[in-house]
């Protein structure tokens, strides 16, 4: 019998503003598309609506850049509000050249521009800038408990965000937000299919999940912003009560073990 999971991307998500409840609207939507959410779903969810809903948004006719974004701006050839933006964003810059600055986000995420991004925003106003949630496991934690209660059923929730990797070209999707999934499978100890012992394996499941998604999320123009895996192991991928405590900030590699500081 062959294994297989599905993906499904939800259309008809509308534009999300700030305060808007996005239990009602994915909840709307799915019953508009003749859609619904199963037991032992993993639901999806892009970034830039958790960060819309949450009015993350910010003016930059707003920020004021002061000495050290100045500076920054002019060697990475930069809108210094932009860099002070993210200066505000982080807790360490780790590199920059021309067009590029990769600092530690005050979440533990190292990336490119502290995850702030001007795609997919509304400018009509002004520019403006889309700062990552402040708390993205607590954004999947809420939405999943609201949506467990609307639907009666219980499901995993990852908030999925786009990321560069130092040493491969191209974006990937990686989960900045979960809440109810196994975020990281330990086998160290376990033993290969010749017995021989596991030293090192530790699989990544949110972001093997969060990259199944975005491959239907798409990166521009699909507007599919909600997306349901469906159809995954239940054992291997949802985590028992006990073992809600795990988040996405279990995937920041401590910096103890940071080989490249």
């Amino acid at each position: 019998m062959a294994l297989s999971f599905s993906v499904i991307g939800v259309p008809g998500i509308p534009m999300v503003e700030a305060g808007d409840d996005l239990c009602e609207i994915i909840s709307s939507t799915l019953k508009a598309q003749d859609l619904t959410l199963e037991d032992g779903d993993v639901l999806c969810l892009a970034q830039k609506i958790i960060s819309k809903a949450e009015g993350q948004t910010v003016a930059l006719a707003n920020v004021k850049a002061g000495p050290e974004a100045i500076e920054l701006a002019a060697a990475t050839n930069k809108d210094p509000r932009m860099v002070q933006l993210i200066l505000n964003e982080s807790s360490e810059v780790m590199r920059h050249k021309p067009n590029v600055l990769v600092v530690r986000h005050k979440l533990g995420i190292v990336g490119a521009h502290a995850g702030i991004d001007q795609s997919n925003v509304d400018h009509s106003n002004g520019e403006q800038a889309l700062l990552l949630p402040k708390n993205p496991d607590h954004s999947a934690t809420v939405i999943r408990e609201q949506l467990q209660e609307r639907f009666g059923i219980r499901i995993g929730v990852v908030i999925t965000d786009s990321h560069n990797r130092a040493w491969r070209m191209g974006t990937i999707g990686s989960a900045i937000g979960c809440a109810g999934i196994k975020v990281l499978d330990d086998f160290r100890g376990g033993e290969d299919i010749y017995g021989r012992s596991l030293q090192a394996t530790l699989v990544n499941r949110a972001d093997a999940l969060a990259s199944s998604a975005t491959l239907m999320m798409g990166e521009t123009t699909e507007k599919l912003p909600v997306v349901i895996l469906r159809g995954l192991p239940k054992a291997s991928t949802l985590t028992n009560d006990a073992d809600l405590a795990q988040t996405a900030q279990d995937i920041n590699r401590p910096l103890a073990e940071d080989m490249f500081r």
